[in-house]
């Protein structure tokens, strides 16, 4: 088994780099993990490994919360319906769009669309910390102090 070096481990680096731009550009196109990896002449285990190693998640949750944060966006807007918002951030069924919607922000797509007023006047550069979605809810748990 070869040892990893500093060199490849910077080369593995750039290589995700890639793949983390690709995600962020390309959220609206369907990706699977195959193709990603092959973008890069990684198996697609190795791909998925070292992502989550490198950024904390795997590529797949990495890209369905690239999408969300996007649809989050759209809400807030009010000019397109959640159907529509659906399907401009690359989901295929609005089903699934609102189960992973839920599931990451903690409230379906419509009622965040109601409350997302609370962030009206804010600076974009603001808002997008405020609203970021957290994948794991103990986190969001941690963050508040205990009295």
């Amino acid at each position: 088994m070869p040892r990893t070096t500093p060199e490849n481990r910077r080369n593995d680096l750039v290589l995700l780099r890639r793949v983390r731009d690709r995600i962020d550009r390309e959220y609206a196109s369907p990706l699977d993990i195959e193709a990603l990896a092959r973008g890069v002449n990684l198996s697609s285990g190795h791909l998925s490994r070292a992502f989550k190693l490198a950024y904390g998640e795997a590529p797949y949750r990495y890209l369905m919360t690239r999408r969300i944060e996007r649809a989050m966006t759209l809400l807030r807007r009010d000019d397109l319906s959640v159907t529509e918002i659906c399907f401009a951030v690359g989901f295929s069924s609005l089903g699934t769009f609102s189960t992973r919607f839920s599931e990451l922000v903690g409230v379906s797509p419509s009622v965040y669309r109601r409350g997302a007023d609370t962030t009206a006047g804010m600076p974009a550069c603001v808002t997008r910390v405020v609203t970021r979605p957290i994948r794991n809810r103990e986190e969001r748990g941690a963050a508040l102090p205990v009295a």
